[in-house]
């Protein structure tokens, strides 16, 4: 009977043992569980905000980009409109000199014509050459 007692209580012992290892097991995966749980919750947030952090630089640089961007258009249809005003005042210019020209043209040949009017004929056998030109001799 004391063998068999010692038995049950050895029995119960290793039974208890068991039970508290298995306890101690189940509680050892449960925080385990929880710490992976906690670890992998923190990388997601800590990707997220490297994420956002990024997509934030990115659109800084794009707006930057953008400012860059209107400034030298802006500039540049100044200059465009700036070389097109220059331009047209070279034609008004040139045609205003074509006018004046054309104008100065018109006067003196109307001058040239009122001249050659009272201008006397010159002669044609004049001097004793023959049809007024020379005849080879001096």
């Amino acid at each position: 009977i004391n063998k068999q007692l010692e038995k049950m209580k050895q029995n119960q012992e290793c039974e208890r043992r068991k039970r508290i290892a298995e306890e101690k097991h189940k509680e050892w995966v449960k925080k385990k569980r929880e710490e992976e749980r906690r670890e992998r919750k923190r990388k997601l947030s800590k990707e997220m905000v490297e994420k956002v952090t990024r997509e934030l630089e990115k659109m800084q640089l794009q707006e930057k980009a953008d400012i860059k961007y209107k400034e030298w258009l802006t500039k540049k249809r100044a200059e465009e409109a700036e070389k097109k005003k220059k331009e047209k005042e070279k034609e008004k210019e040139r045609e205003a000199e074509l006018l004046e020209k054309r104008t100065r043209s018109e006067k003196i040949f109307k001058e040239w014509l009122q001249n050659s009017r009272n201008k006397p004929q010159p002669a044609l056998n004049g001097y004793g050459f023959p049809h007024g030109k020379s005849s080879g001799l001096y």
